[in-house]
């Protein structure tokens, strides 16, 4: 029996496909009934199997690659990649695209969301009726609260009433719906959703990866921030449905801030299983997947494909694989040398390894990444334990009898070696001799003097050609001495939820008023993480052991004054291609001023010519649009569909 849980359908009103719980207190064991029975709720083993299917539904959001998009195409930290389709383009708001209720593919959370609702809804009332033990009936709680959090973030004000009255279980499909404001959700729901959770959840999960007291104050604490913004709302950005911005319980967005500071600060002082780890490398090696500094996940498994929850031998590019790691790779299987025997070699192969995986060009970092984000690459590991930044030949995976190939400088260079590598500064940009076009090596790369490897500069990163995100990259032990399946999504586990978190939640209040305890100031709070990440043990880069210690530098580097902006800056450092980035920007309100504009070379092989865009991004983007799917589905007139709908989004 393994210790660990692999979930892999949820429930909701459309279907009741059920998961059964296990007596084993390590594993939630997953045996789908297919059944259309709401009473099956009402049994102590329909409880159970209910909270499994909960954390199913991660599967359903987490990983799934075009609402990842969603997160982060048009941010700071992403733009299109040169194979990008209307999915993406419609998120970038430069003007190759026009995001609508048809194309937003924040889409895929609106009926996983829900149907999760739904069920939570009826494990609470059948489980309350039933005695259930309130430790067990907190992990709904908590994935209800934690649900409609992730809506009203995306949304702003969602129903609360799914048919059956407010926040009661639902067993006929409704076709009207009535929009809650978002006070009424967050008061209502996210708040005190999260607050039971927060008293009846264990300090330690009931099973390996499941939901904890310290889960609970992590989203808690995150709601509390965002509510306070949205009470402050300091850039006037419009919400809907219209309502004052008053809180009911009298309290005002300082109130809101100072309560997000001491339960993130409560949580750092208490962490149960929860640390930090040593080392930044650590948290996202594959090898160190479910450490303690992960919280929650959704989770997957090379061991079993009905475990996994998806092919073990090929991507569907669909929920529930886990294939958003293959956005920002891209195509560097092209790269072309001659080998030993004259003959044209494609010396990078598609392989199921953590720098490599399966490309589809679809996203891809700006300049500004690589030079304003992570502009110090020599005391800050972050970037080296992000990105994958040098190309090492392996060809041996698929190809024999090739001994070497011909490098840029006419040298040889064997397995293993660098054959492409992008360069962490424009320092040697101007003495790169790049090639007309694609030249011979095919992707456009430059020679550089003394190198064996092709380079390109930060300045000649293009729509095509870029460092990889090592972070969501494939790992699996099952390669042999082969590519393994890197055509297969990835079977680890998708990171949802860090310790570290805490650290910069704490950070961003104080920021905005709390008032601090000694040591927990802003600076120091984010010191905490600026000093781990110094330290380094490895070096991806150079792919070998790298003992150095500049936690120091860090340090002393921080400003004396931290601001909102440095605490995002701090954020897309620590969790760079996450997810996290567009509710960051939306939160603090704070997206224009950080992705307004944004730099990156064309789309065609040897394009490295630098091109600043200006994204379009108005009040009312700040709200996703209510998915048309939704609005179809309702038998309400076309004006009372088109009031449902968000402003900026209506015919």
């Amino acid at each position: 029996m393994k210790n660990k849980y692999n979930i892999r359908h949820f429930i909701g009103v459309a279907s009741m496909t059920l998961l059964l719980g296990t007596s084993c207190s390590n594993l939630l064991d997953e045996q789908p009934r297919s059944i259309y029975d709401p009473s099956f709720l009402s049994t102590e083993r329909g409880i159970e199997g209910g909270i499994t299917s909960m954390y199913a539904h991660l599967r359903y959001i987490y990983g799934q690659a075009y609402y990842y998009n969603s997160c982060q195409t048009g941010t700071d930290e992403a733009t299109y990649g040169s194979d990008a389709d209307s999915n993406f383009k419609d998120n970038d708001y430069s003007g190759v695209g026009n995001l609508t209720a048809t194309s937003s593919r924040s889409d895929v959370i609106w009926g996983t969301a829900f149907a999760n609702i739904n069920t939570a809804n009826g494990v609470i009332e059948n489980g309350t009726q039933m005695n259930i033990d309130k430790a067990l009936l907190a992990e709904a709680y908590f994935f209800r609260g934690f649900d409609y959090f992730l809506l009203v973030q995306t949304f702003g004000g969602v129903p609360l009433d799914l048919g059956a009255g407010e926040l009661k279980f639902n067993v006929s499909p409704s076709r009207v719906s009535v929009r809650n404001t978002v006070t009424e959700v967050y008061t209502k729901a996210v708040f005190p959703d999260l607050l039971n959770a927060v008293e009846n959840l264990p300090d330690n999960p009931r099973v390996t990866g499941g939901v904890t007291k310290n889960v609970a104050r992590l989203y808690l604490s995150k709601a509390y921030l965002t509510y306070a913004w949205w009470l402050k709302n300091p850039k006037d950005i419009p919400t809907y449905p219209e309502c004052q911005r008053v809180d009911p319980d009298g309290h005002d967005a300082a109130w809101y801030y100072q309560e997000a500071y001491d339960l993130a600060v409560e949580a750092i002082d208490n962490p149960g299983p929860y640390a930090l780890l040593d080392y930044f490398y650590d948290v996202n090696l594959g090898s160190n997947d479910r450490n303690k500094e992960i919280m929650l996940y959704a989770d997957h498994t090379q061991e079993d494909e009905y475990y996994n929850g998806g092919s073990l031998s090929y991507g569907s590019g669909g929920a529930p694989d886990n294939f958003a790691g293959w956005m920002m790779t891209w195509n560097y299987t092209v790269l072309q040398c001659k080998d030993n025997n004259g003959k044209n070699i494609n010396p990078l192969r598609r392989v199921a390894e953590q720098a490599y995986g399966r490309p589809w060009t679809r996203m891809c970092p700006t300049y500004e990444v690589i030079t304003n984000t992570f502009a110090d690459k020599t005391h800050d590991s972050r970037y080296d334990g992000t990105f994958v930044t040098v190309y090492r030949a392996n060809w041996s995976k698929e190809v024999s009898g090739v001994s070497y190939v011909i490098g840029a400088d006419g040298s040889q260079v064997k397995e293993g070696e660098a054959i492409l590598s992008f360069l962490p500064n424009d320092e040697d940009a101007s003495n790169i001799q790049y090639p007309e076009g694609a030249g011979d090596n095919a992707i456009g790369a430059g020679v550089l003097a003394g190198r064996s490897d092709f380079v390109i500069s930060p300045e000649g990163i293009s729509r095509r050609t870029y460092p990889g995100l090592w972070k969501l990259g494939p790992y699996r032990t099952d390669n042999g001495n082969g590519p393994g399946q890197p055509n297969a999504g990835s079977t680890r586990p998708y990171n949802i939820a860090k310790f570290s978190e805490f650290y910069l939640l704490a950070a961003e209040a104080a920021v905005q008023g709390a008032t601090t305890q000694p040591n927990k100031s802003a600076r120091e709070l984010i010191n905490v993480l600026r000093k781990r990440a110094g330290k380094w043990r490895w070096s991806n880069a150079g792919n070998e052991e790298k003992i150095a210690d500049y936690s120091t530098e860090m340090t002393d580097a921080t400003p004396a004054t931290i601001d909102i902006k440095y605490v995002l800056e701090e954020r897309s450092r620590e969790f760079y291609g996450e997810g996290y980035r567009w509710y960051d920007l939306v939160r603090t309100q704070m997206w224009n001023e950080m992705a307004g504009t944004y730099s990156i070379c064309g789309s065609a092989y040897g394009d490295h010519t630098k091109v600043t865009y200006t994204r379009t991004i108005n009040k009312e983007h700040y709200l996703r649009p209510i998915p048309q799917s939704q609005l179809d589905a309702m038998t309400m007139t076309e004006a009372e569909k088109d009031a449902y709908q968000n402003p900026g989004y209506r015919d």
